[in-house]
């Protein structure tokens, strides 16, 4: 008598298959899930609900990429459905965060059009990155889960909504400045190549240490560490031109003429 478990073994390869390729878009609808419940709760007046929404959203929005490389799953039809809940999650959601949250005091028109910029820039950035998708070490312009992030992680930081002028002034430089890093030709670390190497053990504590301050001091923690990420692109940069003009300077100083 043949072995049973034999007979299924093509079957259950199938589903096994089918339930690989599907568990990346399970995380994909869960980022899209709390962008939707992110702007519900900003239109209800629960801030800091649509803050961790839109956070958790980032932590889905990366396992869905994670899981998909591991199981060798990735898809055009992932890519595509991934940036459409991005859209909504990480320009949307913290749009609407950032309009009724922080830009109320200024004048409407100016926090309409700060709003709307930050919307359309993270629109033309995740198709600028669905071109250029690939295995890339740097991204090039400000990643819109990290612009979303940092709405929120401001929203996190503060709590209670802005009453002054001045403050939300300042907010809505916040918004552009987010929404034209997207746009730029700076460059981003991208984590999904970043190895432990040598010093593991350094690294595993490092972490381990971040996920204690983001337990006991969230606030504070995740407001510097969306700020160390945003200004690392300009920083960069300027670390690049620096170094660029120096040995042009050293060069002119040698020159006998």
């Amino acid at each position: 008598m043949s072995d049973p478990v034999l007979e299924d073994t093509g079957g259950g390869a199938r589903r096994l298959g089918r339930s690989v390729i599907v568990l990346p878009t399970l995380f994909t609808v869960g980022n899209l899930f709390c962008g939707y419940y992110a702007i519900l709760s900003t239109m209800n007046g629960l801030y800091s609900h649509a803050a961790y929404a839109i956070g958790i959203a980032i932590v889905l929005d990366s396992m869905d990429g994670f899981i998909a490389r591991l199981t060798h799953s990735t898809s055009a039809f992932g890519l595509q459905l991934d940036s459409l809940a991005d859209v909504i999650s990480f320009g949307i959601a913290p749009s609407v965060l950032a309009l009724v949250w922080g830009l109320g005091p200024v004048d409407q028109r100016l926090a309409w059009i700060a709003a709307f910029t930050f919307t359309i820039c993270g629109a033309m950035r995740l198709a600028r990155y669905n071109l250029q998708a690939g295995n890339l070490k740097h991204f090039v312009g400000l990643p819109i889960p990290a612009a979303g992030g940092a709405v929120a992680a401001i929203v996190h930081f503060f709590g209670g909504r802005v009453t002054g002028v001045p403050a939300a002034s300042l907010m809505a430089a916040v918004v552009f400045a987010l929404a034209f890093l997207m746009i730029s030709t700076l460059r981003f670390s991208s984590l999904k190549h970043v190895a432990l190497g040598k010093k593991s053990h350094l690294a595993v504590l490092v972490m381990g240490l971040l996920l204690a301050l983001i337990f006991y001091l969230s606030r504070p923690t995740l407001l510097a560490l969306a700020g160390v990420y945003v200004l690392s692109g300009p920083a960069a940069r300027l670390y690049s031109m620096l170094r660029r003009r120096k040995p042009a300077e050293e060069e002119a100083e040698s020159d006998p003429r």
